[in-house]
């Protein structure tokens, strides 16, 4: 298969067109994609046509071998005519329990540095005791309504962009985060929305929605997030948890961000303060 594309546009309910859809995205020609399924080209042609009705399990190889992700192929099912197949329950269901007494452990483990959990968009769902701490000490959180979404606290002028270091550089990071971590590596309408709605913010480069690389960090292995606090620059990185083999959507999309300080002087710092 192809390089796999990051964006794409509102697809047809019908199933031929969603598979075609789903090929074109991932880059995949019928021949490929049919030799990844372990079926013939003339086969999928024919589901694709519309001229032979796939089974579920053949449907489901086809969905397996371009990785759609399981919401979308909720939809290929319903186009096929068969029921969804993955639960649409959400986070905190309480089928979801196991997972987020998980997260719950993690996020505690991880004081006294911050921790969130969030959804697809980056809308905050749960946190540890010093997110809001953290956070609170630069801005009045209580002012800004829930959900809280970490991408708009960074990017809002009222928000904590006056206190992070070298801002030009950590949006730029954000954005190519926002391509890069979407769910099956596709942006849907809504995060194209997101991305628009940040995009409106003042300061913010058109030419940051290419992919491309945010300039140097020297003898650093990532892009640190500095924080301008009391004169001095606390620098953190950050590190993204998501569930292994995921069976449900909501399961698929949660991830955990915790950060971590970047150097001895920022731990020393960060311990001192919160305590």
């Amino acid at each position: 298969m192809g390089t796999p594309r990051t964006d794409r546009t509102r697809p047809s309910t019908d199933l031929g067109a969603l598979l075609r859809h789903w090929r074109e995205v991932r880059g995949a020609s019928q021949l490929g994609l049919a030799l990844e399924a372990g079926m013939s080209q003339r086969h999928l042609s024919f589901i694709e046509s519309g001229r032979s009705a796939p089974s579920r399990q053949v449907l489901t190889s086809i969905v397996q071998s371009l990785d759609v992700p399981l919401r979308e192929r909720n939809a290929v099912f319903l186009a096929a005519g068969y029921a969804p197949v993955y639960s649409e329950a959400p986070w905190n269901a309480h089928e979801m329990q196991g997972i987020t007494r998980a997260l719950e452990r993690m996020l505690r483990q991880h004081n006294p540095y911050p921790a969130l959990v969030m959804d697809r968009y980056w809308n905050v769902l749960n946190a540890n005791e010093s997110s809001p701490r953290f956070f609170g000490s630069f801005i009045d959180l209580a002012a800004r309504s829930g959900p809280r979404n970490m991408l708009h606290l960074m990017f809002d002028p009222d928000g904590m962009r006056p206190f992070v270091q070298d801002w030009e550089i950590v949006a730029q990071s954000l954005v190519q985060r926002v391509y890069r971590e979407a769910t099956g590596r596709v942006l849907d309408e809504q995060a194209h929305a997101l991305l628009d709605e940040l995009f409106a913010y003042p300061g913010v480069d058109p030419s940051w929605r290419l992919h491309g690389s945010v300039g140097p960090a020297p003898n650093l292995p990532m892009i640190p997030i500095g924080f301008k606090k009391d004169g001095t620059v606390l620098r953190y990185f950050s590190m993204i948890t998501s569930v292994g083999a995921p069976q449900s959507i909501a399961a698929q999309e949660l991830r955990i961000e915790s950060l971590f300080p970047s150097d001895e002087e920022t731990e020393a710092l960060h311990e001192a303060w919160m305590s």
